[in-house]
């Protein structure tokens, strides 16, 4: 909590009871979910908060490196507290989306350096495939 508090004390923004409860949410969960998902779950916390708050407090917590925004390619954005940058695997079938913990790329883009003429400044990595239960079924 004394992050968020912080962080947006030092780039001078409004801290909301809506932004904190967006990012404590999301700070509670290993799922990834997406914004729709985020104001369904604060819902019946906050029932004066729509969806449109729900997107501004996610774009706001990005931008202040807070969270990260995923794109796995399915037309909506997933959202992680772990800003870390680590890999993530979506399952093909039900769009369940988890970390990869323990696997690191330590030198991928000095890698990628190397192939380019960029500087590289961050990576996402994503992996698709089919989650235990999809596989199973």
């Amino acid at each position: 909590m004394d992050n968020i508090t912080s962080t947006f004390k030092e780039k001078n923004l409004k801290l909301t009871p809506q932004r904190i409860a967006v990012y404590k949410y999301l700070k509670s969960t290993k799922e990834h979910p997406s914004a729709e998902t985020v104001y369904k779950a604060l819902q019946e916390s906050y029932p004066t908060m729509s969806l449109a708050t729900v997107y501004k407090a996610l774009k706001t917590l990005v931008e202040v490196n807070l969270i990260q925004e995923l794109n796995v390619g399915e037309g909506s954005f997933r959202y992680d507290a772990n800003v870390i940058s680590h890999p993530h695997i979506q399952c093909i079938k039900c769009g369940k989306v988890d970390d990869i913990d323990g696997l690191i790329f330590p030198t991928l883009s000095e890698e990628a350096e190397r192939y380019t003429d960029y500087e590289i400044l961050s990576n996402k990595v994503y992996f698709y495939g089919l989650c235990s239960n999809c596989k199973h079924k």
